[in-house]
């Protein structure tokens, strides 16, 4: 979870770089360059978090008779994935 907080709080530093560039009228491709970047970062945080659950399920034990409390089921992983398509 420490990669995933790191990616957030360089999206967070990106963001805060964006939102000062628009208050100071910065040239809009520099804009848009930034705003880019801010993405790239949320989308690879979003994929990080769903590969741990996804490794964390991989992890499981075959043949219990039930998930871990609080476990996301397959589908629900498909859901949370498709989500950052």
């Amino acid at each position: 979870m420490r990669r995933l907080a790191n990616r957030l709080k360089r999206a967070r530093g990106q963001l805060g770089a964006v939102i000062g560039a628009v208050e100071s009228g910065a040239d809009c491709r520099h804009v848009i360059t930034q705003l880019a970047a801010v993405r790239g970062a949320l989308d690879r945080a979003g994929f990080e978090l769903i590969s741990t659950a996804m490794r964390d399920c991989a992890s499981a034990p075959r043949g219990a008779s039930a998930p871990a409390e609080g476990a996301l089921t397959m589908e629900e992983l498909r859901r949370l994935f498709l989500t950052l398509a």
